[in-house]
């Protein structure tokens, strides 16, 4: 792999983050008082509508904000924005000769960061509106949870949620322009890998409710312990409006031992302890889901959850105590969980025509979330054979290793039959699965991903299950692709995320 970086070169996530000129309308003295800004050229008495970091995705009127990343810088692109119709753009002090002659009126504002400005300006737009934001944050299941509040309010409400995992200190931002005088409620999941970006993303969002789902070991090489990873997550609630509520993981020690750090209203979510909003009478259905009763104070009605896993569980019962705090009748969070389809990529289920399962969990992967994975594919295969191919996980820090082998023997305890092994710790987790039991002859690792499609096809028949899970970075949803290309999938209508 080539890791020299290539000049010139935009952050390809930027494509699809850019706001609707119609949309959002700020004067160039409202840009200057949300960033602190000052003009170094053109009229300051004009108005930008929209605005874009992407010099390829311009609308006529737009403001252009580059922003600098590890192997991009968007400084070089200004001129590209102007001719494409940018009104304006930001420059961040210092890197004033990197901007090339631009007629005289287009608007130069200069800000001493362009993406702290681009979070200012975002919060200034959101404070326009008397919205209810309500903020996903964890170690896994965000963006399921997310997805599954859009779910349950989408019928009584008009909903703004982040696209995708938008939940950067750029998609976060670029998703509030798209805010507007007819939503109602704004989803927005919020990420981190070092401390300070969850105080930064709530300041910027000011939401009115936070969640977080749990607290596990991701993101170690930024956030060194367990005991940081919280505190970084607890920033939510810490930079929170007082007057906000907090949703609780009750079953989570890590947060519910410093519950009463928060001083607004709290609502709390289990299983195992007494909770606001509770999961009882768990009846796992193997790969079609879960049954739970749905117990709040004063109701409760079976849920019949079409997605697997006692982790989406979890995911459900915040997403049902978020939505009450915003008023959604009972009956309507019923409904909304048990409509809810599984995520692309995350415990996705996929029927091959042999009529073995596939089970698509490739979007991301830390202990926590891989953990979650093998202990649902044990309730789900029942008595069949089962295959986990895996790829590394990333971001672990000096844990890495250790982790590693902590998830091979899980493997072997949770009986997986073979697995395939992929990335420059895979050895790491052969020693693991080794040392719980596994033998040598079920352990793999392949030089290709044609190889182990080709291995499958030689065991794998009817009623056996496969799980492919690793780090968004390893490519495992090429795997996924490579697998059904060679089985052909039941619903030849289902696409495969790329």
């Amino acid at each position: 792999m080539n890791r020299n970086p290539k000049p010139k070169t935009q952050d390809p996530r930027l494509k699809t983050q850019n706001s609707k000129p119609e949309t959002l309308e700020l004067t160039i003295d409202e840009i200057l008082r949300a960033t602190g800004g000052n003009i170094i050229q053109g009229d300051p008495g004009g108005v930008f509508r929209g605005i874009s970091a992407d010099s390829r995705s311009i609308s006529k009127g737009n403001l252009f904000l580059p922003i600098r990343g590890d192997r991009f810088d968007g400084h070089d692109f200004i001129a590209a924005a102007v001719r494409g119709g940018a009104r304006g753009s930001l420059v961040q002090r210092g890197l004033e000769g990197k901007v090339k002659a631009a007629p005289g009126d287009v608007v130069l504002i200069l800000v001493d960061d362009t993406l702290k400005a681009l979070g200012d300006i975002a919060h200034f737009w959101r404070n326009r509106f008397e919205i209810k934001v309500i903020a996903v944050t964890g170690s896994s299941g965000k963006t399921t949870t997310k997805e599954m509040i859009a779910k349950i309010t989408g019928p009584a409400k008009k909903v703004l949620k982040s696209p995708g995992n938008f939940n950067n200190l750029i998609g976060l931002p670029l998703t509030l322009f798209e805010m507007n005088a007819d939503h109602e409620v704004a989803i927005l999941e919020m990420g981190t890998n070092k401390r300070g970006e969850i105080e930064r993303l709530t300041g910027i969002a000011e939401p009115d409710v936070g969640i977080i789902t749990n607290i596990g070991p991701a993101h170690l090489k930024g956030l060194k312990s367990m005991d940081e990873i919280r505190e970084e997550k607890w920033g939510l609630f810490n930079n929170m409006k007082g007057q906000g509520v907090a949703i609780i993981n009750n079953d989570d020690d890590f947060l519910s031992r410093t519950a009463d750090r928060w001083a607004g209203r709290t609502v709390t979510f289990g299983i195992k302890k007494d909770a606001d909003v509770r999961a009882e009478c768990i009846t796992k259905r193997g790969g079609s889901g879960v049954d739970f009763i749905l117990a709040t104070k004063g109701s409760s009605r079976k849920i019949a959850l079409l997605t697997a896993g006692e982790h989406n569980i979890y995911n459900a019962l915040a997403a049902a105590a978020s939505s009450l705090t915003l008023g959604i009748e009972y009956d309507l969070i019923c409904e909304g969980l048990t409509s809810f389809k599984p995520v692309n990529g995350r415990m996705e289920i996929l029927k091959l025509r042999n009529g073995a399962f596939l089970i698509n969990d490739t979007y991301n992967a830390n202990p926590q979330s891989v953990g979650a994975a093998l202990n649902a594919l044990k309730d789900m295969r029942e008595e069949h054979g089962s295959t986990v191919i895996f790829g590394d996980m990333l971001e672990l820090g000096d844990r890495a290793e250790e982790l590693h082998e902590g998830v091979g023997s899980l493997m072997a305890e949770t009986g997986v039959g073979a697995i395939f092994l992929k990335g420059d710790l895979a050895p790491a987790v052969g020693i693991g699965a080794i040392r719980r039991g596994l033998k040598n002859d079920q352990i793999y690792f392949p030089e290709n991903n044609g190889e182990i499609a080709a291995h499958l096809r030689s065991y794998l028949k009817k009623g056996d299950w496969v799980l492919v899970k690793g780090s968004r970075k390893m490519g495992m949803e090429e795997i996924v692709r490579e697998i059904t290309g060679e089985f052909g999938l039941e619903n030849e209508n289902i696409k495969i995320r790329k």
